[in-house]
């Protein structure tokens, strides 16, 4: 990387969006663990630090601090919520709980200009989310903001050390973006490098570093990530990769079928295709907590791929489309915050492994795999397409996985994405799915009464899928869809939709 900017999570909720704003720069964006000794994240690339927001207070005992060796850099630093108390602790200034919380909008108002405010008004609305203030600056700072209730903005007098009581990477804080933009630009001196073509030469060279003379395993399920991994591999290493589509039985209607017509038509890529239906839903019966599908899925899933490799004696390195956020979400080691759930990508895997492990999108959103798709020729239609868990329908199925449960739900979902796809609505759309609950209700088909299943719709909108909120469809979308569903689907009898975003909820109901 030519620049890149450290993010150090504290475990916020919204450390994802600090990295994914700054990347929105230009700039290479990348999170570390709070608890990262400064050696390892300082060298020539480095052009800035910024101090996520999080959970504790930094006057209780084991409240989590970085390395002391950062403030006396002279690397540009901006600390946001929880990162602002720390700066102040550190430099002799005092935090204490607030009288009055902040959580939601607060009106933010400059008292004093320069760089990292560049471009904003006197007055605006920031998103607040602490109930610790600063009850004191230290010495060698000058306050540059306020809110109605706290000192809102410092910095320190003679060094770029920047603290800040709002978020700006939440879309809430009206000149959230042009705060960060600020502190890449003005405050850390960065130019524009970070971009899809950039990112596919490094990899590229990367690739073939890696993987030397080797043979690489694709596991290809059809989706977005994989297929662009797919094609951005077999760009580095051509005939060196052999993709392989497992048909697990929980794919969605002709799914597998699409899949390899799509490769042999547009990539010319050489594709495997294994049929284990029959394998997955004997390993899921009886399985009804999620977590354990969704090991169980992967632990499937690699010792298909293990047998499979048998079969090429250079084969040494399996390729996995895992993107950021799954990363995030599966692990706490990056910060002091909880695991939400596994991921099929990045879960499940046995402890001895006969493959190893190379995942070029490890440190990608979504949309930025998109990009590199479009940038490497994948075609529109498909870099469109809504994203697709790993662990397929299983996890759509609320409940033990059967193969009269999975016909259902295809059929339902069918529904579903043909009628937005019919109202012009698909693109607007992050991901939309049916769910399968593991409950009947009495209903009334003809003159006859009927006990069957209730189908969950879910639809959402998604920058990258760190948080999402419901789509809100006209009534007669959804009027439509149920009627089709009811009419078509034997076994399900009630339609719902789902209004949760996420937080608090998550995308997927498992």
């Amino acid at each position: 990387m030519n620049e890149k900017i450290i993010v150090l999570d504290f475990g916020s909720q919204y450390t994802q969006l600090i990295a994914r704003k700054i990347r929105e720069c230009g700039v290479y964006a990348e999170i570390n663990s709070y608890q990262t000794p400064f050696n390892l994240i300082k060298d020539n690339s480095l052009k800035g630090i910024v101090l996520s927001g999080g959970p504790a207070s930094v006057y209780e005992a084991n409240s989590p601090h970085p390395s002391p060796e950062i403030f006396e850099s002279n690397i540009p630093i901006l600390g946001i919520c929880y990162g602002l108390q720390l700066i102040t602790q550190h430099f002799g200034g005092s935090v204490d709980k607030a009288a009055k919380r902040e959580y939601g909008r607060a009106k933010f108002k400059i008292l004093k200009r320069n760089e990292l405010f560049t471009g904003l008004p006197d007055e605006s609305i920031v998103w607040m989310s602490h109930g610790d203030k600063i009850s004191s600056i230290p010495e060698h700072f000058e306050i540059l903001g306020k809110t109605e209730n706290a000192i809102s903005a410092i910095k320190h007098k003679h060094k770029k050390i920047y603290g800040i009581q709002f978020h700006p990477e939440v879309h809430h804080s009206e000149f959230g973006k042009k705060i960060i933009e600020n502190f890449v630009r003005k405050v850390c001196r960065c130019q524009s490098h970070w971009n899809a073509q950039s990112f596919i030469d490094l990899q590229i060279e990367l690739i073939k570093e890696t993987v030397g003379e080797d043979e690489v395993i694709l596991a290809l399920s059809g989706g977005v990530d994989s297929t662009v991994a797919a094609v951005l591999l077999y760009k580095a290493i051509g005939k060196q990769l052999h993709c392989i589509h497992i048909d697990t039985g929980l794919m969605r209607e002709n799914e597998s079928e699409t899949v390899v017509n799509l490769f042999k038509k547009n990539f010319q890529i050489p594709i495997t295709l294994i049929k284990a239906e029959d394998l997955f839903l004997e390993k899921l019966k009886n399985v009804t907590d999620p977590e354990k599908k969704r090991k169980i899925i992967g632990r499937t899933f690699i010792e298909l791929f293990e047998r499979e490799a048998k079969k090429f004696s250079k084969a040494k390195w399996l390729a996995q489309g895992t993107l950021y956020p799954d990363v995030i979400e599966s692990s706490s080691v990056k910060g002091p915050s909880a695991t939400i759930k596994s991921h099929h990508n990045v879960g499940g895997l046995p402890a001895k492994m006969n493959l190893k492990i190379i995942e070029p999108f490890r440190e990608l959103f979504k949309d930025e795999v998109r990009e590199v798709g479009l940038q490497l020729g994948v075609p529109q239609w498909f870099i469109e397409r809504h994203p697709f868990p790993g662990p397929g329908l299983a996890i759509r199925i609320i409940g033990e996985v059967t193969k009269d449960r999975l016909d259902i739900l295809r059929k339902a979902d069918t529904i579903f994405v043909e009628e937005i796809k019919k109202a012009n609505l698909y693109n607007e759309i992050w991901q939309a799915f049916a769910v399968l609950l593991p409950v009947k209700t009495v209903g009334v088909m003809g003159d006859e009464r009927t006990y069957e299943n209730v189908c969950a719709l879910r639809a959402v909108t998604s920058l990258d899928g760190m948080t999402a909120d419901w789509f809100k469809f006209s009534y007669n979308v959804l009027e439509t869809v149920s009627n089709r569903i009811i009419n078509e689907v034997k076994g399900i009898n009630r339609v719902v939709y789902d209004v949760t975003s996420k937080p608090p909820g998550t995308i997927e109901w498992e």
